[in-house]
């Protein structure tokens, strides 16, 4: 199945069904398909061909969700970037992609036209090319992509390099949008609220999954707590699926509450607090709680159906997935399988219809990421005597201090209970004694002063957790670093990135 026929087959069915609303201008499934007609028509007049790679570098809501189906009625592939990208990131991204056009709006407009100069790529504006559109004729147009043509190329977020281009096929998209479905017990008519970015899998997946099963996506084109809570109540959002971080600031604007027809929770892009999950189950009383455990490569790895029974845990291998967990050296091959109750790498087979085939221009990634028909993912989990994931972090993040491996996601899950802090990460920093010091970076709940907040959570855990994983040092920062989906960077504190507010411990 393409992405051309899933939307053309949903305006049969539901031609009056409203298809998207929100911020911005809404749509009918029948006027939606006849509008991304029409805009295909006026990219094809700007020169895009099938084939061709079409960058979008728009925030979101409905004119991006447009253009990213209008790319594909033109057998033509779009390239979503990150509006956090800077002149030099983009620039990399338009060379590595052979982007032909790229489109922009008013707000990214001026990074953009330093990050094409001396590059083969045209730049057209969002508004230009709905004015034409409006001009031109609404009939579809002659042109039904091939279920393996590429119909999206994501670039990984960059936290261990240079970002890593990800082509994703019609098949691949629409069978993870199938996967979403039933993983995430949408139902048809499904209200769903697209805040995540379109540049991250989890955007895409909200928008897709809300067409094939005739919903009605409300479009937001950047995250407002309070906005997204006031959309959530209007239009009577039935269905959510964002990042931690997303949550813990709804739940903060004291709303959730009032929406009455909320019931469908999901989450990815990182681990989730059994804190935050006991509070979401209070607030909302989701019939359905669900921990999407994926990535951009692969769209599923595993699922946890029942966040609110089993909070933090991934749950087990997809309906279109297989997963193994296997020795965590470098290198372990496929059948390195590790034993009962033993941490190991997830990997996960590249049979799966959600899968790419491989990286972008980039058989040194392919290498590492892809053997023997498997997909290693740099996940580290353990299996329960239910067969159930507990993932425990990265490889790359692992702590080795004074001989012990730590993992910071244990930890974290531990300290963000604390009610000094609203925030927490925690590294390991370079240290004589210990190799790597255990160290918690804190961001101080409201009214709490930094130092205080530091030297709470430092009493803290030493209340809660063994000896062994508490904390060195905790500090206090303004904010913890976060990529646009929410995945916390790490390697930005490391590398002593960060201004301290106060410290306790050392």
């Amino acid at each position: 199945m393409d992405l051309v026929t899933t939307l053309r087959w949903a305006a049969e069915r539901y031609p009056s069904r409203p298809a998207v609303c929100g911020t911005g201008r809404q749509f009918s499934y029948a006027a939606w398909e006849a509008r991304t007609n029409q805009l295909a028509r006026a990219l094809a007049g700007a020169g895009v061909c099938p084939g061709d790679r079409v960058g979008v570098l728009v925030r979101g809501g409905e004119p991006l969700a447009s253009l990213h189906l209008a790319v594909q009625k033109l057998g033509a592939a779009t390239v979503p970037l990150s509006t956090r990208f800077g002149a030099a990131e983009l620039r990399y991204c338009l060379a590595d992609a052979g982007i032909r056009l790229l489109v922009v709006e008013e707000a990214t407009a001026a990074p953009a036209g330093t990050a094409v100069v001396g590059l083969p790529v045209g730049v057209r504006t969002a508004a230009e090319l709905d004015a034409v559109a409006a001009l031109e004729d609404d009939h579809p147009f002659p042109v039904t992509p091939a279920e393996d043509a590429i119909s999206v190329q994501l670039y990984t977020s960059g936290t261990t390099g240079r970002p890593k281009g990800v082509p994703r096929s019609h098949r691949a998209e629409h069978a993870a949008a199938v996967a979403h479905v039933v993983q995430t017990q949408l139902r048809l008519g499904e209200v769903s609220l697209g805040v995540m970015p379109m540049f991250h899998t989890m955007g895409l997946r909200t928008l897709l999954a809300s067409i094939v099963v005739g919903g009605t996506w409300v479009g937001q084109p950047v995250f407002d707590a309070d906005e997204s809570a006031a959309l959530i109540v209007r239009q009577g959002v039935t269905s959510l699926y964002v990042v931690p971080t997303i949550y813990w600031s709804l739940l903060r604007t004291g709303r959730l509450g009032a929406a009455a027809a909320l019931d469908r929770l999901a989450y990815a892009g990182a681990a989730m607090a059994p804190a935050l999950a006991e509070q979401l189950t209070a607030e909302v009383a989701p019939g359905a709680f669900v921990n999407h455990f994926g990535s951009t490569e692969i769209y599923t790895f595993t699922i946890g159906p029942d966040v609110a029974a089993k909070p933090g845990s991934a749950g087990r291998a997809g309906i279109f997935s297989r997963v193994r967990l296997v020795a965590p050296e470098p290198g372990a091959p496929p059948d390195a399988l590790v034993g009962p109750g033993e941490q190991g790498q997830v990997i996960v087979s590249m049979a799966s219809p959600e899968a790419f085939t491989g990286y972008w221009r980039r058989p040194d990634a392919n290498a590492t990421a892809i053997r023997g028909g498997w997909y290693y993912t740099g996940d580290l989990a353990v299996a329960d005597d239910d067969g159930d994931l507990w993932v425990s972090g990265r490889v790359d993040d692992m702590i080795n201090s004074g001989g012990e491996n730590i993992y910071p996601d244990e930890i974290e899950a531990v300290l963000v209970r604390c009610p000094s802090i609203d925030d927490v990460c925690v590294v390991g920093l370079a240290d004589e004694r210990w190799g790597q010091a255990v160290t918690a970076f804190v961001v101080p709940a409201q009214r709490v002063a930094p130092l205080a907040a530091a030297t709470e959570a430092l009493a803290y855990a030493r209340e809660a957790l063994p000896s062994v994983k508490r904390p060195k040092k905790v500090i206090a920062v303004d904010a913890i670093p976060r990529s646009g989906v929410g995945k916390t960077l790490r390697r930005t504190l490391v590398a002593g990135e960060f201004d301290s507010r106060g410290e306790a411990g050392g």
